[in-house]
C-alpha cells in the first residue's frame, strides 16, 4: 500500500510543510477555509479541518483540499442502514446458517494454505504475543477470506461520507477519519490510495484507523505498519488479541452438557454473561471438557438446526468478541481455527464436524 516516492513527497508537502504556519494547537480561533465538492457547505467538515489543524498540526488549506476531493457515496449510507440486527422470537437455525458461511471445506483448506505460506510470520507473532496461529488465521479468514476480499471502497470516501453525511454515528466516524489522516501522514501514504470496506475497515484484518494506531505492528521490520502485508497483518491481529487480554495456553470455549429438566433456557446467555462454574452445575449445566482451572464462564446459546446448543465461554472467547461484539462471530472464529489446526495436523475434519 506504500505510495511511490513522488506521491510520498506530495503528501508530505500537503500535511507537513505548512504546519509551522498553523495556529497554535491550543488556539480556539476559527479557521477560514473553503471546502468544495460533495461536502461544500458542511459545518461538520469545516469544524473537522479546524480540529485537525489545532490538535494535530495539519495544514488547514490542504486538509480542506483533501475533504473537497472525497466523495459522498449514497451506497455507503444505504449499507449502513441495513446493518440493524434482526431479532428472532424463537429457534430457527440461525447459528447453523451463520456457521455455514465460514466453515466450508474450501475455507478450511485455504486457511491451511495461508498457514503454509506465512509460517515464519505466524511463528514470530505467536512467540511475541502468545496467540496460536490458527486463531490469527481464522480472523483473517472470516474478515477477508485470507486477503482475497479486502474491500474496494476508498477509505477516504467511506469515512468522509459517514462523518459528514450520516448524523447517527457522525462523531464516531469523524474520529476514525481523524485517525486515518494521521495514519496516512505518519506512514507516508496517499490518503486517496487505500481501499477497504464501506465502513472504513482496512487490510487483511479489517482494522479501523483507531485500531491501527493502538495495535498495528511492523512485523516485517521495514519501518512501516502495512495492514495489506500478510506479515504485518498477522502481527497486528495477534497484538490486538494480546492487548485485549488473550491468555496464552488457555482454552477458548467448551461445550456444555445440559441435564434434562435444567432451566438453561431461562438463564441469560451471551458472551457478556458471567456465571460461576459451581452455580451452573447446581442448575444442571456442566462442561463437557476441561476448563483449565477457569471458575467464571459465560453461558452461550447457539440457535442450531434441530435445537439450541449450549457452550461455556472462557476469557479467550471474550477476547475474540472484542473484534466483533457477537457470540456467533466469535464461535465461528473459534470453530474455524480448530478446523484449520486439525486439517493442518492431518485430521481431515469436514465442515460439518
Amino acid at each position: 500500500m506504500r505510495a511511490p516516492l513522488l506521491c510520498v513527497l506530495v503528501i508530505q508537502l500537503l500535511f507537513l510543510a505548512g504546519c509551522s504556519s498553523n495556529p497554535p494547537r491550543d488556539s480556539g480561533a476559527a479557521i477560514n477555509v473553503q471546502i468544495s465538492g460533495d461536502f461544500a457547505g458542511s459545518p461538520e467538515a469545516k469544524r473537522f479541518v479546524q480540529r485537525m489543524a489545532q490538535q494535530h498540526g495539519f495544514n488547514p488549506t490542504e486538509t480542506a483540499a483533501v475533504i473537497s476531493r472525497a466523495q459522498r457515496k449514497q451506497s455507503i449510507i444505504d449499507l449502513m442502514n441495513q446493518q440493524a440486527p434482526s431479532r428472532s422470537t424463537g429457534p430457527n437455525g440461525a447459528w447453523t446458517r451463520y456457521r455455514a458461511k465460514f466453515l466450508t471445506d474450501d475455507t478450511i483448506g485455504n486457511g491451511v494454505a495461508f498457514w503454509q505460506r506465512n509460517q515464519a510470520a505466524l511463528q514470530q507473532a505467536q512467540s511475541r504475543y502468545g496467540v496460536p496461529p490458527e486463531y490469527v488465521i481464522a480472523i483473517i479468514g472470516v474478515e477477508t477470506r485470507f486477503g482475497g476480499f479486502v474491500g474496494k471502497t476508498r477509505i477516504i470516501d467511506a469515512l468522509a461520507t459517514l462523518a459528514f453525511a450520516y448524523p447517527r454515528r457522525a462523531d464516531y466516524f469523524a474520529s476514525e477519519l481523524e485517525a486515518y489522516l494521521i495514519m496516512t501522514r505518519d506512514e507516508g501514504v496517499d490518503p486517496f490510495q487505500p481501499r477497504g470496506s464501506f465502513a472504513g475497515a482496512m487490510g487483511l484484518g479489517q482494522f479501523m484507523p483507531s485500531s491501527f494506531h493502538k495495535y498495528a505492528v511492523d512485523l516485517t521490520g521495514d519501518g512501516h505498519r502495512n495492514l495489506w502485508d500478510p506479515a504485518d497483518a498477522i502481527g497486528s491481529v495477534a497484538n490486538y488479541f494480546k492487548g485485549h487480554g488473550w491468555q496464552a495456553g488457555q482454552a477458548v470455549a467448551v461445550r456444555a452438557q445440559v441435564q434434562p429438566g435444567s432451566n438453561a433456557g431461562r438463564l441469560k446467555t451471551g458472551f457478556d454473561t458471567r456465571y460461576g462454574v459451581n452455580e451452573l452445575a447446581a442448575k444442571g449445566i456442566t462442561p463437557a471438557g476441561s476448563l483449565g482451572g477457569v471458575t467464571q464462564v459465560s453461558l452461550l446459546q447457539l440457535d442450531a438446526k434441530g435445537g439450541y446448543e449450549y457452550w461455556l465461554g472462557l476469557p479467550n472467547f471474550y477476547v475474540i468478541t472484542r473484534y466483533n461484539h457477537s457470540t456467533y462471530y466469535a464461535m465461528a472464529v473459534h470453530q474455524l481455527a480448530q478446523a484449520i489446526r486439525a486439517r493442518k495436523g492431518g485430521v481431515r475434519l469436514s465442515a460439518s464436524d
